[in-house]
């Protein structure tokens, strides 16, 4: 009788033919340690790998609409009322600049000087305002600038002004806005309407977060508005009535910029009825996230809605 040993099976063998075979157990005490341990690995990793890609908390918000999409691929990413009509504030400015870099054969650098009616539209309405100087000459690219930047209503007029058609102002701004709501149709936004240049409403200015989105996204392809709109603080020269210069210094309302990482735009908005808004857009590592929140409860509330959105749409 001699052991043999069969993998981790040790057996008893006989040394002469017709003696009976005996055969211990199979699976020895290691074996069952070994499987034990393994089989608890596999459920572990198992456990660790779900929650690894665990899917991020749906924010809340106190804004009461908003949207997020992917910039580049155009999918939703969030939504709450997203589709309800609402009072935009100065969000409308995003529009006023895109009808105005869509004008065919734009320069830039052409003059336009500044009237009294610009600067006494800002007192009637109590509006905000680039302090444009009467009988100044500003450079359309200045005029976005002050737009966009410190949200000036007498820059949204004087564009306005300059790139509607008509023989009086009233008609050319008419016809302006006419331009806004036909590029908002071209868009696609059907639950957007304008009826003044600066987003002080005649009862008729309204949008959605989706809608603004949309616009938005559009917006960001131009270089031009890029550019602006990124930019937190610019100091103009422009040229004063008697032919001389002086410098105009704009900061940006959006304190997203150089707060949030990645942000890259758009426009802030106010007011009693718009309460507090913000277009915003950020990139990080090559994605794009924008978006739209409207009527948050203060200007507070209104960027932690955006960073809660923005870092939602990150991690999504």
């Amino acid at each position: 009788m001699r052991l043999v040993c069969a993998g981790s099976v040790w057996i008893r063998k006989a040394s002469t033919q017709g003696q009976k075979i005996l055969k211990t157990p199979t699976l020895g005490v290691r074996s069952a340690v070994t499987v034990a341990f393994t089989a608890s690995a596999v459920l572990a990793g198992g456990l660790f790998a779900g929650q690894a890609h665990a899917a991020p908390a749906v924010p809340t918000i106190t804004a009461l609409g908003g949207f997020v999409m992917n910039n580049g691929t155009g999918a939703t990413l969030y939504g709450k009322a997203g589709d309800t009509r609402r009072s935009t504030g100065s969000t409308t400015k995003i529009m006023t600049a895109k009808v105005v870099l869509a004008q065919k054969g734009l320069n830039l650098d052409a003059k336009v000087t500044i009237d009294k009616a610009y600067s006494d539209y800002i007192v009637a309405k109590n509006a905000s305002s680039a302090r444009l100087i009467v009988g100044d000459k500003v450079t359309v690219r200045q005029l976005l600038y002050g737009l966009m930047l410190p949200s000036g209503c007498d820059a949204a007029y004087a564009l306005a002004d300059k790139f509607g058609t008509g023989t009086t102002r009233a008609a050319r701004v008419k016809s302006f806005i006419g331009k806004m709501n036909t590029e908002a149709k071209n868009l696609g936004m059907k639950n957007t309407r304008f009826d003044s240049f600066d987003g002080i409403s005649n009862g008729q200015n309204y949008s959605t977060p989706r809608d603004l989105t949309k616009l938005a996204s559009s917006a960001m392809k131009n270089s031009t508005f890029r550019t602006v709109v990124a930019t937190k603080s610019t100091q103009q020269k422009v040229t004063t009535k008697t032919g001389g210069y002086r410098y105009m210094s704009w900061t940006n309302t959006n304190k997203l910029l150089g707060t949030y990482s990645g942000a890259i735009g758009v426009k802030t908005g106010s007011g009693p009825q718009a309460k507090y808004c913000l277009v915003f857009a950020a990139t990080r590592n090559g994605k794009t996230v924008i978006g739209t929140v409207l009527a948050s409860s203060s200007e507070a509330n209104r960027t932690a809605d955006v960073k809660k959105l923005l870092d939602y749409g990150f991690a999504k």
